[in-house]
Order: C-alpha cells, then sequence, then structure tokens
C-alpha cells in the first residue's frame, strides 16, 4: 500500500477539473502538491499557469505524467482519451493505476493494463460544479475494469473519498449518477439563484439572499445525510396545516418543479450515454 503524503498523482489535463481534484487532495493530506503533476498541450499555458499556481509540477508531455506517478487521472475532454491511452500505453507499467473521470467513455474502450472508470461529479466541465473537490464537498462514483485488484479499488475509493462521498457501482449507473451528481450542481445553483431572486423580488438585499438561499440548501442536505430520514418526510415537518410552507409547495408541484428536475437527470444521462457510443 502506497503511503499517504508520498503518494504520487499525475493529471493528463490540466483543467479545471483537475485543478480542483489537486486542490482537493492536497487539503485533504492524501499527497503535497510536490508529488503531483499535471500535462496540458502548449495551446493550454492558462491551465499549465493555473496548475503549477497549486504548487505542482507540470509538462507537455503526458508520458511523463505516467513516468513521474503512481496513479494516473484522465482528465481531458472525451474525444481525446482513445489519443491519449494510445501515447501513455507504452509508458504504462504494472504498478499503475489509471482512472479515468470523463464523460461517458465505457470501461470497454479503456481496458488497456488495469484501468478504472470514475464518474467525479464530472459532467459539463463547468467551474462551479468542480469547485466542489476543492471544497471536498464531492459526490463520486467509480467502477472497476476487469484487471483491477481489490486493492485498486480501495484506492480509488481512498483518494476520492479525501474530498467528498464515494462510493464503488456497476458500470450501469455511472451514466445515470453523471446526469444526478454530476450535473447536480448546476441544478442546484439554479435553484440558489432562483430563491435569491424571489427573495430580492420581496425586498431582501441580494447579498443577503444570496447567503440564505445557499445555507439552506446546506442545511436541508444535512438533514437529510445526518439523520437518515426520508426527504419526504423532512418536507413534511416544515408544512404547517395551512402555512406559508405548504402554499409554496402546492405552488411547485403544480408548477412541475419535481417533474422538471427528474426530467434534467434524465436529460444529462441520455446525453452521457450518447457521448460514450460515439467514442
Amino acid at each position: 500500500m502506497i503511503k499517504e503524503k508520498t503518494l504520487r498523482i499525475g493529471f493528463i489535463g490540466c483543467g479545471k477539473m483537475a485543478q480542483a481534484l489537486a486542490k482537493g487532495f492536497i487539503a485533504s493530506g492524501i499527497t503535497r502538491s510536490e508529488n503531483i503533476i499535471g500535462s496540458s498541450p502548449r495551446i493550454d499555458s492558462m491551465f499549465i499557469e493555473e496548475f503549477s499556481a497549486i504548487g505542482c509540477s507540470t509538462t507537455h508531455e503526458n508520458a511523463q505524467v505516467v513516468e513521474q506517478a503512481d496513479v494516473i487521472i484522465v482528465a481531458t475532454k472525451p474525444p481525446l482519451v482513445p489519443k491519449v491511452l494510445t501515447e501513455i500505453n507504452p509508458v504504462v507499467n504494472s504498478d499503475n493505476l489509471i482512472v479515468s473521470i470523463a464523460m461517458g467513455i465505457p470501461l470497454i474502450n479503456l481496458e488497456q493494463r488495469k484501468m478504472l472508470y470514475i464518474d467525479a461529479a464530472k459532467e459539463n466541465k463547468s467551474h462551479p460544479c468542480n469547485a466542489k473537490y476543492a471544497f471536498r464537498s464531492g459526490a463520486s462514483v467509480f467502477s472497476c475494469g476487469t484487471s483491477t485488484r481489490s486493492e485498486d479499488a480501495t484506492l480509488t475509493k481512498r483518494l476520492f473519498t479525501a474530498v467528498g462521498l464515494c462510493e464503488e457501482v456497476p458500470e450501469v449507473l455511472i451514466d445515470a449518477c453523471t446526469g444526478l451528481s454530476g450535473s447536480g450542481p448546476a441544478y442546484m445553483y439554479i435553484a440558489m439563484e432562483a430563491l435569491a431572486d424571489g427573495g430580492v423580488k420581496m425586498g431582501i438585499p441580494r447579498d443577503l439572499a444570496y447567503k440564505l438561499s445557499a445555507q439552506t440548501l446546506i442545511g436541508a442536505a444535512k438533514m437529510v445525510l445526518e439523520t437518515g430520514r426520508h426527504p419526504g418526510a423532512l418536507k413534511d415537518d416544515v408544512c404547517s396545516p395551512a402555512g406559508s410552507t405548504i402554499q409554496a409547495v402546492y405552488f411547485l408541484e403544480k408548477s412541475g418543479f419535481r417533474s422538471s428536475l427528474m426530467e434534467a437527470v434524465q436529460a444529462a444521462t441520455l446525453k452521457s450515454k450518447q457521448t460514450g457510443r460515439k467514442e
């Protein structure tokens, strides 16, 4: 077992997701910045600069990342994954653990050496979505390839648990998890903004409205996670008979709030599956 602090992590792709994960790994103590290296093409010089600012090493050569890391995280756009895997395959050795966080790529396309496929709240590459990992509040799931060993799964879960929730799931659920927890932060940001706008409409200063809406979502999430109670039961606790909350809930139900969220998860899931079929 590789010791924490000395664990060498490499990122192929230095974009926002890689940066957020690197910051989270460092903040959690899972490794040090000097043990992290990332690569990006010369055209992405901004990403190289941002990754270097974290204190990590950088390179333009993907093979160098593999040679200097124990765990290699493929964090490129999905269409680039086949090219990257072909490029690094000659230098991958039996001790390397390769993890792909590219959206929609099925395990069958990744089964070169010992690879895992992990959905690390990865979808849409939007900066706010990925920032959860920098704050160690991510939600990740992963599936193992046929050549992985039990210690590989243990190491992967240890890595991503350090930056949030992490669970192993069957590969068939990966795309659905992308639609739920991967894309989910964007849904919640829209909800948060809309709540704040409603507060502003009713006279609350905007800065305070954002704080109240954000804290409301945090509090509701903690209640679900820490009490283990059904969200519907917690909702019922807040809805007094003939009160303002049940009136608001009625309006949300009449407006299709619940079905809109369900359909959003479905749309994102299907897009992830479609991306995988193209590869």
